[in-house]
């Protein structure tokens, strides 16, 4: 098959990550030809500028990562990661507000979102784990209608990540109109392979370079 580099946002969402730690993640992101490089929004300018002239987007978390910041805080956020170079915006609803079901108020968040996102990709974080069938189609309706290109399924900082069961749900009632990206707890490629088999877009991953030596391997590359 093809190289599943162009599926993987390269990540490093680790609290104590250092500057070396990011212009390491951007040399593999560049070497391998993934996606984009996923970084918190400290990180952002550091990523634009090592970046520079690549194919590699710059992805940057909003409201992360339990999605409690008021909605003006998180469009601030925005603003300020998209001047600083970000492409793309990962970021996480206010889970409390699910609980109650309001809904409208996800909406709103959401978009008011995009629109601070200007032209940037959204990837709206839902925390599958959380929920059950019924709220997660609910959440991939909001999502659908609010603007956002993404659903997403998780931190990675939850109790767990993506299942091949939430990934192949969110696709399915998504229906082409949203698109999937899996994240938490994809370490291997054969998982990688699930995820992408069942309707996943995109992959958020801190071993992507595992993932892409494996991938390597069974495919009878040579490893970078």
């Amino acid at each position: 098959m093809n190289s599943p580099a162009k599926f993987i946002d390269h990540t490093l969402l680790r609290a104590d990550a250092t500057e070396a730690d990011i212009s390491t993640l951007c040399e593999e992101a560049v070497e391998y030809g993934f996606a984009s490089v996923c970084v918190s929004p400290y990180y952002v300018s550091q990523v634009n500028s090592l970046l520079y002239g690549s194919e590699v987007a710059v992805c940057t978390v909003i409201g992360f990562p339990l999605g409690n910041n008021t909605t003006e805080v998180k469009v601030f956020e925005t603003r300020q990661a998209v001047e600083s170079g970000a492409d793309e915006i990962d970021m996480v609803i206010c889970l409390g507000a699910v609980r109650e079901a309001n809904f409208a108020s996800i909406l709103d968040d959401i978009h008011r979102v995009v629109s601070a996102a200007d032209q940037a990709v959204v990837k709206v974080i839902i925390e599958c784990c959380l929920f059950d069938e019924d709220v997660k189609r609910r959440l991939v309706e909001v999502v659908a209608v609010s603007g956002a290109e993404y659903v997403k399924t998780s931190t990675g900082f939850a109790a767990s990540g993506a299942t091949v069961e939430d990934v192949r749900l969110l696709s399915q009632v998504g229906s082409g109109r949203i698109r999937v990206k899996a994240a938490g707890g994809i370490r291997d490629w054969l998982t990688c392979q699930a995820m992408l088999a069942v309707g996943a877009s995109r992959i958020g991953t801190s071993a992507g370079v595992v993932i892409m030596q494996q991938w390597q391997e069974s495919e009878g590359l040579p490893c970078r």
